[in-house]
Formats: structure tokens, sequence, C-alpha cells
């Protein structure tokens, strides 16, 4: 079965070898039928310390690495 991948952006580096990345999702309300947006927050493991606050990035599920990372980076070609 194919791991997920998510797209995001970065909004700390404080971690060693950890980000946090903010996945904006969007969707039509089902009543309303307005688009909504809604997002959440992934820590993801970066081995290399390259992501900085700010850069838009993808990640990859993984097998738990710690209590909350459950991702990693996908490495930029």
């Amino acid at each position: 079965m194919p791991k997920r991948v998510l797209q995001g952006t970065v909004v700390s580096d404080a971690n060693e070898k950890t980000i946090v990345v903010r996945v904006e999702r969007r969707f039509t309300h089902p009543l309303l039928k307005k688009t909504v947006r809604r997002s959440k927050k992934y820590h993801a493991h970066d081995e290399a310390n390259v992501a900085k606050v700010g850069d838009v990035v993808w990640i990859e599920e993984c097998a738990p690495i710690s209590k909350n990372k459950r991702w990693t980076l996908v490495p930029q070609a």
C-alpha cells in the first residue's frame, strides 16, 4: 500500500531533527456550500536539518519515530 504524502508549510524548526508542518485542506461545506479551510500540524523527521520556517515541503508517512513523529521529510531533487 502506498504511503500518504502531504504538502505543507514549515511553521517551526526549533527542535533538533524535527520540523512542524502545517497542512491545509479545503473542502465544500455540505450545508452552506461554502469553501472551508482547515489546517492541522504534523511533526516530521528532518535528518539533515535542511528545512527552515516558511519553506513549502512534502512529508511522507512512516513508522513511528517518537511519541509525536509519524512523518518524514521527502528529500527535494
